[in-house]
């Protein structure tokens, strides 16, 4: 299947935290385009070394300044590569695509719960649906690695950070937190970016409470656009079962649909 690819300047760059890189830059074909939980397939490099695009996640996006956001964390020699480019430089993006969350207003109630690199792509999320109250939940390995704390707080009325070394915040996780909100408050949906072994236990969570859940996958990906087998997700379908590619029918699930392994 083929997907467009557009030359984008970058306009901003910042590293965040050590080794996490908030990059900026104008594309009007794709903030035209974008829906929150769509990911881009980004060329780091010319390298022959470096052949795969990497996907990431859309942060946010600004439609009259034509402004797309990505925030991605330096793990390889491709991501290592495309936090080398600077202010000025053009980057190829092929973007967006993957399956959005699913935004709809009869939810008053909800709750946004990331882990790690899984909270960039719920701000643009919790910015776009209309409810009035919302509750945030971020976990993090430590307090360096925390970020876009003050932004969420902007866009929320509760809004919580946990680090596994009780280093800033909460000690503990950000699954703990939703247990406990479900416990004493109405929660009506629950949308999940995070580590698999995170949003496992959010689907339990839900499934306890007869809650819906939106998960958005973290797979690694080849193509980015359904045409291999890297980053196959066994889903439900019917009495059994079926893969179906986080890159093409994905990133987003209801929670439902997703079988995770020993389930």
């Amino acid at each position: 299947m083929y997907k467009k690819t557009y030359n984008c300047k970058i306009i901003y760059k910042q590293e965040i935290a050590s080794g996490i890189i908030d990059m900026r830059v104008k594309s009007e074909e794709i903030t035209k385009q974008a829906k929150p939980g769509q990911f881009l397939n980004v060329k780091c490099c010319e390298a022959m070394s470096v052949l795969l695009r990497r996907p990431i996640s859309i942060c946010d996006i600004d439609k009259e300044k034509q402004e797309l956001r990505f925030i991605f964390q330096i793990k390889g020699e491709g991501t290592k590569l495309l936090a080398n480019h600077h202010v000025g430089d053009t980057i190829d993006i092929m973007g967006p695509l993957g399956k959005p969350f699913i935004i709809d207003a009869k939810y008053t109630n909800p709750v946004f719960i990331g882990g790690g690199i899984g909270v960039f792509p719920l701000l643009m999320l919790a910015k776009n649906l209309p409810a009035k109250d919302k509750a945030v939940y971020l976990g993090f390995r430590n307090k360096d690695l925390v970020v876009m704390e003050d932004e969420f707080k902007e866009i929320s009325n509760d809004c919580q950070i946990t680090t596994d070394d009780g280093s800033y915040g909460i000690k503990g996780f950000a699954t703990q937190l939703l247990e406990e909100k479900i416990k004493n408050e109405n929660v009506d949906i629950v949308y999940a970016c995070g580590p698999e072994p995170m949003l496992k236990i959010i689907k339990n969570i839900c499934s306890v409470n007869d809650i819906p859940c939106q998960l958005s996958m973290e797979q690694r990906m080849g193509c980015g656009i359904g045409a291999c087998l890297v980053c196959a997700c066994k889903t439900k379908k019917e009495e059994d079962w079926e893969y179906q590619h986080v890159c093409k029918d994905g990133p987003v699930f209801w929670g439902d649909e997703v079988i995770f392994d020993e389930e």
